[in-house]
């Protein structure tokens, strides 16, 4: 199985270009430098079924009715900069949701974690009965 940092998805991403919020003064009012990057999950020929089914259960929420998934950069002033942000953004988001999930096993407590849990009940419990007032009668 190929890696998902080699495989070429540059044809299958939609990217636009429209003018970013926020402050910049000038820049921001004639500049389009923000990007949305729409790639379709169910239309690629790069990813497998399973590959693609994962994805989709795992970004569900970040993927719309026509199966895109949606990325937006606007933080850099630059349009070729928040490109590359957007492109290593969506990189990243598929291999984290690629990664299997680690099977945990289940393990006791050592004595020493025991022993530490029961010295701080003590010490809240000192400090706790501490605070009551005397009886002066």
């Amino acid at each position: 199985m190929i890696p998902i940092r080699e495989r070429n998805f540059d044809a299958e991403f939609m990217l636009s270009a429209t003018r970013s919020s926020g402050p910049g003064g000038q820049n921001v009012n004639k500049v389009s430098s923000k990007i949305e990057l729409r790639f379709n999950l169910y239309t690629s020929a790069l990813l497998t079924e399973e590959e693609k089914t994962i994805i989709a259960l795992k970004l569900a929420n970040r993927i719309n009715n026509e199966g895109e998934l949606l990325i937006v950069s606007q933080s850099e002033r630059s349009q070729l900069q928040n490109k590359e942000i957007a492109i290593e953004r969506f990189y990243s988001l598929l291999e984290e949701s690629l990664k299997p999930v680690k099977k945990r096993r289940a393990t006791k407590p050592s004595l020493a974690s025991k022993m530490r849990r029961l010295d701080h009940k003590k010490m809240l419990s000192k400090k706790k009965n501490d605070r009551k007032g005397f009886d002066f009668e």
